[in-house]
C-alpha cells in the first residue's frame, strides 16, 4: 500500500508510504498499482520507500493503545450506584427513555418560544370571522 501525491507546480508525482490524513491531490494505491504507476510525459516520479522496521508499532504505540482501552473500559460512575442525572447548566431535559435523555439549550427553547409567540400573537382570533357573520 502507498499514497500517490501530485505536486502540480513541480510536475512531480510522489509515491510513498500511506498518508496519515486526507489531503487534496492524494490517492491511496494498492501495492500493484503503486509499483506500476507511470506519470504523464514531462513529469517526474519520486518513489519513497520507508524502512520496514520504522513502520512497526513501537512500545510507546502499544502502551498508548493499552491506556486508551483501559480508559474506555473504566466505568463512568461507581458500579451499583444510580447513574448521574444532573442536567448541564443552560440545558433542560425534554424527554427520557431508559438511560437516554433529550436535552435542549435554554437559549434555543427561548428562541422557539419567541418565534411561536410572533406567529400567534396573544389575543389573535384564529377563526375566520366571515364564517360566523349573518351576511
Amino acid at each position: 500500500m502507498s499514497t500517490l501525491t501530485y505536486v502540480y507546480a513541480d510536475s512531480t508525482a510522489v509515491v510513498g508510504p500511506l498518508a496519515t490524513y486526507a489531503e487534496p491531490h492524494c490517492y491511496d494505491l494498492c501495492a500493484t498499482h503503486g509499483e506500476r504507476l507511470t506519470a504523464p510525459i514531462g513529469w517526474e516520479i519520486v518513489r519513497i520507500t520507508p524502512d520496514p522496521d520504522a513502520l512497526k508499532p513501537t512500545s510507546d504505540d502499544l502502551e498508548a493503545l493499552a491506556n486508551a482501552v483501559r480508559e474506555a473500559a473504566r466505568p463512568r460512575y461507581e458500579p451499583g450506584a444510580p447513574p448521574p442525572v444532573e442536567v448541564p447548566e443552560g440545558s433542560v431535559e425534554l424527554a427520557r427513555k431508559g438511560h437516554l435523555r433529550i436535552l435542549a439549550s435554554v437559549d434555543t427553547m427561548a428562541k422557539q418560544a419567541r418565534e411561536e409567540r410572533d406567529r400567534h400573537p396573544a389575543g389573535a382570533d384564529f377563526l375566520d370571522e366571515d364564517l360566523f357573520s349573518d351576511e
